[in-house]
């Protein structure tokens, strides 16, 4: 009779799984790569990560980070034939809240501001602050759009490039997706001083602008108010950004083009939200695209460049 095969390590290990929510980019962050920071951060590299419900491009994707936080091998316990004998093992990780650190809780305490400086670090970061226009109206602050290709999409994109353009804004656009290198994001994302996106995932990338930078959220129709602030106004100003927040009107929304004005999806969202999450996903984040009424944003655009020169005046 064969006997078990056993190896016997001298580091800890942390055990977690990359099931649930993961492939979504603001899921990835928030429930396993920030609490993975703040779990394994104290041991310096001296620690061996385990995972169950292993998906291999999940590991591809953030290999920067966790060689960073580990020095060794990560090992998928699914198919393992072998039994692994540790000093002592942490199962589960450390969450805290939406895409933040509570710094009264961690270990060391950590903050969102560690975090940043961690990913300046995994990434070679350049850009610690954001532009400071002060009278040199010569220096143009970068602008990046974050689009989408499935819903929450803009539909006017021409125009909204062409009058922030006219403000003196450098517009980039993007659209990151599953297959799109991390590496090639947070280069793209630390070289702008303003990022703009209606809610969704694609926000998240805010974790790699510079300090002081702007994120400006378009909130769409559906009464989310409260979700958008909390998965992405309050972390912002919690990473040193400044927040704006654009909440468009009903004509801003394609939903006024399938609904008569009078219909309770227009005039009651929390009818729906009654319905549950499915049903608020569905119809306001599934199938609403928008149309920037680029006078009206106009405005959100000044008051970034407004806050910008603020800055040069402190600095």
């Amino acid at each position: 009779m064969h006997g078990i095969l056993e190896d016997f390590h001298s580091v800890p290990a942390i055990l977690f799984s990359l099931g649930g929510f993961s492939g979504n980019h603001f899921h990835d962050f928030s429930d396993l790569v920030i609490p993975l920071y703040t779990t394994s951060k104290h041991f310096d590299g001296e620690v061996q990560f385990l995972v169950t419900d292993n998906r291999p491009w999940w590991i591809t994707k953030f290999k920067g980070i966790l060689r960073k936080l580990s020095r060794y091998d990560i090992i998928s316990l699914d198919r393992e034939q072998k039994s692994h004998c540790y000093p002592s093992i942490i199962i589960g990780l450390k969450y805290h809240k939406e895409l933040g650190i509570d710094q009264s809780k961690s270990q060391d305490q950590l903050s969102m501001k560690d975090f940043r400086q961690f990913l300046r670090s995994t990434y070679s970061l350049k850009r610690r602050n954001a532009i400071t226009i002060g009278d040199d109206m010569g220096k143009k602050p970068r602008l990046l759009i974050i689009t989408r290709r499935k819903s929450r999409t803009f539909t006017n994109m021409g125009k909204i490039t062409r009058m922030a353009a006219s403000l003196g804004y450098n517009v980039v656009t993007a659209e990151p997706n599953i297959s799109t290198s991390l590496w090639s994001v947070a280069q793209t994302v630390n070289s702008c001083d303003v990022l703009i996106g209606i809610h969704g995932a694609g926000l998240t990338n805010m974790l790699f602008l510079p300090d002081n930078a702007i994120l400006i959220q378009i909130v769409p129709l559906g009464s989310i108010d409260g979700l958008a602030r909390g998965y992405f106004g309050e972390p912002a100003v919690e990473m040193n950004l400044r927040y704006l927040e654009y909440k468009i009107k009903t004509k801003e929304s394609s939903l006024s083009s399938k609904y008569h004005l009078d219909h309770v999806i227009i005039t009651d969202p929390l009818s729906v939200h009654k319905q549950g999450w499915d049903a608020v996903r569905s119809t306001y984040l599934d199938k609403q695209n928008v149309k920037l009424d680029v006078r009206r944003f106009r405005t959100a655009l000044l008051k970034a460049l407004e806050l910008l020169h603020q800055l040069s005046m402190y600095t």
